[in-house]
């Protein structure tokens, strides 16, 4: 809406012009501040990261058979990057991050959207014929499916396709030196040294994630240096354009944590009412056999298969009874060390199934979370730990941990086992 302003000039007084002339000082004060004390701040720790580089860092790495030539390399024309996540300003403190352990605490089953798993199945089926030769050689030599790899693969990089925006020493560099896991980063940053040292990558190419991953696979430093191989046989390890050496390397990673040739990573399977959801975990496992005894089967009617019968597995219900639920072979384990999340081995294991054998959900359906927040979690998971209760960690995230303490406390107090947190659990523990 517009609104008539009075036509007629009034005349500006001393005082107000005064109070102008006052105003408008204290603005071009004000901007200077923020137009020159920012700059002069960067530059402050610039000087503390270059000071840093040649008295901590250099005479370790000198230590560790760097070169002088080397190190100047990987570091000419780098400052620390202060737009980087978790930082710690030199001289401050660390300071919870409030906005993350506030947010919002979603379904599980908003990981497994649509639109995101069908990018990688589709993307991978599309990729598989390619790369048939490939992947058989990889499979005969490590054991481990091409349709994993594949999965993995277009999780990570979207089968290569996102960028790596970032130069690593960049990243590594800001990182071990005013992150909020210095040590870590530390340890990164020298083994990428130790790549281009070697000769394994040049400085150029040392391009990575905003965490410092390098390639397509995602491999920090010193995954590089212990799992990455090459496989093209062109005498050079390229995780960044050689896609032999990708998904060779993921598959040298895995079969490095334990990989079992011949196995999957699971099965798809309903849960009786009579067996508790408590017993979810990998240090509760069971023969399979055992788990079938108890009435747990696969989805669909498919039987397990007789060697499966007599193998190890594992409850596995991310969602407790408010969602699918799964046996798991050791191989799901050993894709949650490429990244520590049930989820996320869950969503390689799903996508690889889907994959080899089209596209087709889970039979079981993700219920609401409700209006929970990470701060509500992780008060009911210090609730439970007061009650003597292991939940892992009180980190606002419900591990496997948490979700069957919360399904031993329920049983202990008379309520249905759910082992998932909700509004009302949340209440009653507080």
């Amino acid at each position: 809406m517009i609104v008539a302003r009075p036509s007629r000039l009034v005349p500006s007084t001393d005082t107000e012009r005064g109070l102008r002339q006052l105003c408008l000082a204290f603005f071009l004060a004000a901007l200077a501040f923020l137009v020159f004390s920012a700059p002069a701040s960067a530059a402050k720790i610039d000087d503390q990261f270059r000071a840093w580089l040649q008295n901590d860092l250099w005479p370790e790495a000198k230590a560790k058979g760097i070169s002088k030539q080397t190190f100047d390399a990987a570091f000419d024309g780098i400052k620390p990057n202060l737009k980087l996540p978790d930082l710690v300003m030199p001289g401050e403190k660390p300071k919870a991050p409030q906005k993350q352990h506030q947010a919002e605490f979603g379904s599980p089953g908003a990981y497994f959207a649509e639109k995101t798993v069908r990018a990688v199945t589709s993307g991978g089926r599309a990729r598989e014929a390619a790369n048939a030769r490939t992947l058989a050689a990889i499979e005969k030599r490590y054991g481990v499916p091409g349709e994993i790899l594949l999965a993995i693969w277009g999780r990570e990089t979207g089968f290569g396709a996102a960028k790596m925006p970032y130069d690593a020493f960049e990243v590594l560099g800001t990182k071990a030196f005013m992150s909020t896991k210095q040590d870590f980063f530390r340890t990164e940053l020298l083994a990428a040294l130790e790549i281009v040292q070697r000769g394994l990558a040049p400085v150029g190419a040392m391009k990575s994630s905003w965490a410092g991953a390098l390639g397509q696979p995602q491999f920090m430093p010193t995954s590089f240096l212990k799992h990455a191989v090459d496989f093209d046989g062109d005498g050079r390890v390229d995780i960044w354009n050689s896609t032999p050496d990708v998904l060779a390397s993921i598959a040298n990673y895995l079969v490095h944590y334990g990989w079992v040739r011949g196995r999957g990573w699971g099965f798809e399977v309903t849960v009786p009412e009579s067996v508790s959801c408590s017993l979810e975990g990998p240090d509760q496992g069971k023969k399979i056999s055992e788990w079938a005894g108890m009435g747990i089967k696969r989805v669909g009617g498919k039987p397990f298969a007789a060697s499966e019968l007599k193998a190890q597995g594992f409850l596995l219900m991310p969602a407790g009874r408010s969602g699918p639920a799964f046996i798991a072979t050791p191989n799901f384990y050993v894709l949650k060390e490429y990244n520590t999340s049930d989820l996320y081995a869950l969503f390689i294991g799903h996508g690889a199934d889907r994959i080899a054998h089209g596209d087709q959900n889970f039979s079981g359906s993700w219920g609401p979370v409700g209006d929970l927040h990470r701060s509500d979690i992780a008060a009911l998971q210090r609730a439970l730990e007061a009650k003597g209760y292991d939940v892992g960690s009180a980190d606002g995230l419900p591990g496997f941990k948490t979700r069957r303490s919360i399904g031993k406390w329920q049983a202990k107090n008379g309520q249905a086992a759910t082992c998932f947190p909700d509004a009302g659990l949340v209440t009653a523990l507080k």
